[in-house]
């Protein structure tokens, strides 16, 4: 093996460590140990649909021979914001699926960041499906405020819904896991509420680099995806990361694909036509975003460890 080769296999290792430390948040703490894994589970936890979607705008076609659909991750995303201000967990899960899908495309070395991403989608999962089983995690009516529907008649609507799954939606899981004891504001644990911080923060950086990839050329020249992915990311992840997991990404945004690939990615012709997709797009992560940003900062949640 020579010299270069064995370069970018150290190289490879590298980031396949680092990119395990991506999301972790107080990632000082975890040089000295191994990551935690978590197993996938593909079954979804059935949670019952409230959300409000918006009818205004035609929907996006379904794009022939691609893994990853725009269109699938516009309309579960537009699934997760209820009317109380509330934001139901499967639809958001089910467009950080999407998202995987998205990143997964971009290449291996981004794909190591999506793995990471996968495994807190999976923790929350499996504490629903815990929790599913578990009286004593079921939203009571003292807690099931959040999700109360004011109906006009009086009651069937509020009376089938006084006890809710506990992972119902971002603000039962929070309310639920406080009254537990779950979450613990000194140190680290695998709590919904941690989890969904970590989430929270790399959806900001998604939604900064789809609005990047979205405007319209500047003195007649359009920015690489790299460039762009990686100002997102600076302005956001990196403000909770190392120094060594901050060089890590700088090197996976590096290999991004050129802008023709986004192009296909999104089924459109152009930039004019991937600007108005992915403006729909960021607009519904904001939404979702700016819900849970609000349901967190209400309950001292911004910075767990």
């Amino acid at each position: 093996m020579g010299v270069k080769s064995k370069a970018a296999a150290a190289i490879l290792i590298l980031l396949l460590f680092l990119g395990s430390l991506w999301l972790q948040g107080g990632l000082d703490y975890h040089w000295d140990s191994c990551v935690k894994g978590y197993n996938q589970l593909n079954k979804l936890h059935q949670l019952s649909n409230s959300s409000v979607g918006d009818g205004a705008e035609s929907q996006l076609e379904l794009c022939p021979g691609q893994t990853f659909q725009v269109s699938l991750l516009l309309s579960h995303l537009l699934d997760a914001p209820t009317h109380n201000s509330d934001v139901l967990l499967q639809p958001y899960l089910s467009s950080w699926d999407e998202l995987v899908k998205f990143m997964d495309s971009l290449g291996p070395m981004v794909g190591l960041i999506s793995k990471e991403i996968e495994s807190k989608t999976s923790i929350i999962r499996q504490l629903a499906l815990t929790a599913d089983g578990n009286p004593e995690a079921e939203v009571g009516p003292d807690l099931h405020s959040i999700n109360s529907v004011n109906s006009q008649g009086g009651g069937t609507k509020n009376k089938a819904s006084v006890h809710t799954s506990a992972y119902h939606s971002v603000r039962s899981m929070i309310l639920v896991e406080l009254n537990q004891g779950l979450v613990s504001f000194h140190h680290q644990t695998d709590s919904g509420c941690r989890t969904l911080l970590r989430l929270h923060r790399a959806l900001l950086w998604l939604k900064l680099f789809l609005e990047k990839l979205a405007e319209t050329p500047v003195e007649g020249r359009l920015r690489s995806p790299s460039d762009l992915c990686r100002e997102a990311y600076k302005s956001t992840l990196a403000q909770h990361h190392t120094w060594y997991v901050r060089k890590a990404a700088e090197l996976a945004f590096i290999a991004l694909p050129e802008r023709g690939f986004f192009f296909r990615l999104v089924c459109v012709q152009n930039q004019e036509e991937m600007s108005k997709v992915l403006h729909r797009v960021s607009r519904a992560i904001g939404e979702v975003y700016d819900r849970t940003q609000k349901a967190l900062e209400e309950h001292g949640m911004l910075d767990l460890p």
